[in-house]
């Protein structure tokens, strides 16, 4: 599997250290968070510009945005290698905002929260990259996961396996290493662990042991 670690938990004050002790993972999880669509704000797309200075990693950046049509020129242009935005912040323009990041030339991913019903993304399946289920809801960090995410995981790998579709699965939030079984079982792709990695002393080594669940 693809761990995307997120580093919302780090020392901001040693950055640079903090993404070298992750330089293990092939991705990296940016989670941007407005203070409107989600209570808590994180950072802006200058975070980007900046870890790209001492980072090779592959740039997932998630924005948990109000108004993510609004954003994705500047964190296309900051770095950004896939950009996913939420369904429930962009229900109305959702093929516009899909077609934006494509002429950026990035990857798309379009999110849905714990209650969103998963059928909401049947329209738009075969023009994405990647589908990210959130296990939390988002906001903050250290949650517990939330067992019918699985239900999802299956719903959209089994779309995928019958219409042949591309884009990969992605979970988001409560990831430790029983959980990572849980969805790698379930059809998951892609994981994005924070709390989990951070608190970990080798937390390369802990990488290593959750893309080989």
């Amino acid at each position: 599997m693809i761990v995307a670690p997120s580093f919302l938990t780090a020392d901001f004050s040693n950055l640079k250290a903090e993404i070298e002790s992750i330089s293990g993972a092939k991705w990296l999880h940016f989670d941007v968070m407005d203070g409107i669509f989600v209570p808590t704000a994180t950072y802006d797309e200058k975070i980007l510009s900046e870890v790209k200075n001492y980072s090779h990693q592959f740039f997932d950046c998630h924005l948990m945005i109000s108004d993510p049509k609004q954003n994705i020129a500047k964190y296309a242009a900051s770095g950004a290698n896939l950009i996913t935005f939420h369904y429930e912040a962009a229900q109305n323009e959702m093929f516009e905002i899909i077609e934006l990041i494509k002429q950026k030339k990035c990857q798309v991913g379009v999110s849905i929260k714990p209650d969103t019903n998963p059928e909401v993304l049947f329209p738009y399946l075969n023009e994405l990259d990647l589908i990210l289920i959130m296990s939390v809801e988002p906001g903050k960090g250290g949650q517990k996961f939330i067992p019918e995410s699985l239900d999802k995981i299956r719903f959209f790998a089994g779309l995928k396996k019958i219409e042949d579709y591309s884009y990969l699965i992605e979970v988001d939030g409560g990831i430790n290493l029983a959980t990572a079984k849980l969805v790698k079982a379930a059809g998951a792709d892609v994981i994005v662990a924070g709390s989990y990695i951070i608190s970990n002393a080798d937390r390369n080594k802990i990488i290593e042991v959750l893309e080989n669940v």
